[in-house]
């Protein structure tokens, strides 16, 4: 009953993930930004169903966000695409892959054990655990993405945003930190913490996550 359960939620956290990776249902206009939802059931489905379905739901995510970057390449696509060629010069990276699926592992990662200290402390109530939570693996993702692209595509990002190598092109990494992903995580907070509860409750009904 338990692993019916759990590859149920799976199927439906997976399917949440490829519709809103392929469909507009992913992002939500917030005036001066479109906010993606992709990471949120990634995030959801790593409480609720513990890491190592986060570990697998965030490289769904990963994968996804490779495959749409191949097939339908945009400015910044050699950083989640190893096909296609960096900025400036006639190859992909290898690094493209490290990007594109390290930071949406721990997506589904981290907030499972940031909600389980949370909890543990007995002193922050459930619903802003699950914010939190919900907010920390946000931003762990922009975070991650962000820097590793800053440290490892510096020239093409340069070249890209039109900004010299230094404390100005870090800058214009910051804005979409700012601009982009703190906007995310706090959407991504609030989404964690009206459903995460409930779900959960119904989960551990059979079990409990691993």
């Amino acid at each position: 009953m338990v692993k019916t359960k759990r590859l149920t939620l799976t199927a439906i956290f997976l399917a949440i993930i490829i519709v809103f990776s392929f469909t507009p249902l992913g992002f939500i206009n917030l005036g001066f930004i479109k906010a993606t939802l992709v990471h949120i059931p990634v995030i959801i489905g790593g409480i609720v169903l513990g890491p190592r379905i986060g570990a697998f739901l965030g490289l769904s995510f990963g994968l996804l966000s490779m495959t749409i970057n191949t097939m339908t390449p945009s400015a910044l696509s050699f950083a989640f695409s190893p096909f296609i060629p960096v900025l400036g010069t006639n190859n992909g990276s290898l690094w493209a892959i490290v990007i594109a699926l390290i930071p949406r592992i721990l997506t589904g990662v981290v907030p499972y054990f940031i909600y389980k200290w949370l909890k543990s402390t007995n002193k922050v109530p459930d619903k802003l655990s699950l914010f939190l939570s919900g907010v920390a693996a946000s931003m762990v993702n922009t975070l991650l993405v962000m820097n590793l692209i800053y440290l490892v595509f510096q020239d093409a990002y340069s070249q890209l945003k039109g900004v010299a190598i230094g404390s100005g092109l870090y800058k214009a990494v910051l804005s979409v930190i700012f601009i982009n992903g703190v906007p995310e995580a706090l959407v991504a907070g609030i989404a964690v913490s009206a459903i995460t509860g409930v779900l959960i409750k119904i989960y551990q009904k059979g079990g409990q996550p691993s």
